[in-house]
């Protein structure tokens, strides 16, 4: 594993491929509230990027571009939280993309352990450390345990993808999950714009 850790934004030179694992941290768990601290992403390579972004410092034209390019595939875990935050803070919609929570739920409904750390062992046979979950993410200066945790949140998830795909074609689910990845940019302007808990499509 290779961490690269920028200011800002993406440096120019840094091209990520068709398919760009993606996750974030933040200062906590609501995007109103909490701000966006760190970006990270790969290319399913081995080499993780982290950009580190200052309170009021969200231009970042090149990180935006990326995430709103219709050519890149953009990967996540639980995609529902990072794109409201990425919307919050950089203003931008996140599309299109892929949720391997989402997938795994769809896929693997003999479980209800979807989490990241769950699925990385059941399907990879990878010990995935949360220790660093937690932790100040908002700090100027982040320790190399945070690095490490924070690129190893994007580091598996191509070969999540890879699995879950095949689990969804054996069951006859792939077109339902890829209705449900669609809908998400849409599920996260409604979190962001205050719909968060209530269900629109209820009576």
């Amino acid at each position: 594993m290779t961490i690269h850790l920028y200011r800002d934004d993406l440096p120019a030179e840094v091209q990520l491929g068709p398919v760009v694992a993606i996750d974030t941290e933040t200062m906590g768990l609501n995007p109103q509230r909490d701000r966006l601290c760190l970006v990270q992403l790969s290319a399913g390579d081995g080499n993780c990027h982290l950009v580190q972004l200052a309170p009021g410092r969200y231009e970042a034209p090149r990180l935006k571009a990326l995430l709103a390019d219709p050519e890149v595939l953009k990967l996540f875990h639980f995609a529902r939280f990072d794109i409201a935050a990425l919307y919050h803070y950089l203003g931008v919609v996140t599309k299109p993309v892929y949720c391997t929570k989402i997938a795994s739920r769809l896929a693997r409904t003999f479980t209800d352990r979807h989490g990241l750390k769950d699925l990385v062992k059941d399907l990879l046979g990878v010990d995935l450390s949360k220790q660093q979950q937690s932790s100040d993410w908002g700090a100027d200066e982040l320790t190399e345990e945070q690095l490490r945790y924070a690129a190893s949140d994007v580091l598996h998830l191509h070969e999540l993808k890879r699995k879950l795909d095949a689990m969804l074609a054996r069951e006859g689910r792939t077109d339902l999950a890829q209705a449900c990845f669609s809908f998400l940019p849409t599920r996260a302007l409604l979190d962001d714009h205050g719909w968060a808990e209530q269900d629109i499509f209820a009576h």
